[in-house]
């Protein structure tokens, strides 16, 4: 039978390069506050831009997906929903709201995670919304033939409420003690909370949710400005990777979180370092089109036009492209490969 306890079994994970991630995370951290503090009506941009991210990338990582004009429409509360994917997306952005503005007063406890569940699904009217799975549930992958086979047999039905409640106990009681590193914490939690699978659907959206929730109330707030949820689906296969090595020997408590951990802590390093990255280019006051010169010529190696993109989200594409031209025309940057694959780079052969 599984066992919840973190009052040890954290110490086994502070390895060098744990302890690398954690140190940098922590330094981030500190001038994140000074990032806020100064510029908060140029973060106001960033803050809308990882919702519509955020709404996006988690769903889609499920294979629930609508247009980019619905998707925004939608994040900014401008449409209704009117498909079945759509009611998910929109019962997705409520709860990502709700937990932006209100974490402080949203504790990790059964109940909550039921509500938010609930919350996710209130568009669809699906009777499975804020409430535990009422059947066993499977996880499945499939190999190169395309053959499914069980990958993880979670917690059976029955025994879901109690495994939930002793989960949020033991992180509680773990919190408090105020031992252990919440960045490792946090990790494990999710990593048992989707090993137990509590629901019918919705686990890894609710996975993703509830990893936002305790960032923020440990004050790493990073999520709400660079989407955390992006670079998980930027790296999905490399996430499930982590997750199966995770959770071999869950069961029998013999199973190592480090691979986990490991993961979840270069996603948050990496937010933070783009978080960063783009303070630093928007506060500068720069104009857009030397904005992504800069993003290009600070990039080591290769660039796509939707890498640049997603780094400049407030910017059309008719300027991205016209910008990417007239560096072309002056050469300061060279173009690699053709169509999809095209991607450019900073000639430096050209530098001064």
């Amino acid at each position: 039978m599984r066992v919840y306890d973190y009052s040890k079994s954290w110490q086994a994970l502070l390895t060098p390069d744990i302890v690398a991630m954690l140190t940098q995370i922590h330094e981030y951290r500190g001038e994140q506050a000074l990032f806020i503090e100064a510029k908060k009506d140029i973060l106001t941009q960033l803050v809308e831009i990882a919702k519509i991210q955020s709404t996006e990338a988690s769903n889609r990582i499920e294979g629930i997906y609508t247009s980019d004009e619905r998707l925004k429409k939608l994040v900014l509360d401008k449409t209704n929903p009117r498909t079945r994917s759509e009611q998910e997306i929109a019962g997705y952005r409520d709860v990502l709201a709700t937990i932006h503005e209100s974490y402080d007063y949203i504790p990790p406890k059964p109940s909550v995670i039921l509500q938010l569940h609930g919350n996710m699904y209130k568009f669809s009217g699906k009777s499975i919304g804020g409430n535990y799975k009422n059947s066993d549930n499977i996880i499945e992958e499939r190999d190169e033939q395309g053959v499914s086979h069980i990958r993880f047999q979670p917690v059976p039905a029955w025994a879901t409420s109690e495994a939930v409640d002793k989960l949020c106990k033991a992180f509680s009681e773990a919190i408090s003690k105020d031992e252990a590193d919440p960045l490792l914490l946090v990790p494990m939690f999710i990593l048992d909370f989707l090993c137990i699978h509590p629901f019918n659907d919705g686990n890894g959206r609710m996975s993703r949710l509830i990893t936002l929730l305790l960032l923020y109330r440990q004050r790493y707030i990073v999520g709400k400005y660079v989407s955390i949820e992006k670079l998980i689906e930027n790296s999905k296969e490399t996430y499930y990777e982590a997750l199966k090595d995770s959770s071999v020997g869950w069961h029998e408590n013999t199973n190592d979180y480090a691979p986990f951990v490991r993961y979840m802590l270069g996603i948050i390093l990496c937010a933070y370092r783009d978080f960063s990255e783009r303070v630093k280019l928007l506060s500068i006051g720069i104009s857009k089109p030397k904005r992504i010169e800069e993003i290009i010529k600070g990039t080591l190696g290769k660039i796509t036009k939707s890498e640049i993109v997603e780094k400049c989200h407030d910017i059309s594409m008719i300027t991205i492209q016209r910008t990417l031209k007239e560096l072309l025309d002056s050469k300061k940057i060279i173009k690699i490969g053709g169509g999809r694959y095209t991607s450019y780079v900073w000639n430096k052969e050209n530098d001064e």
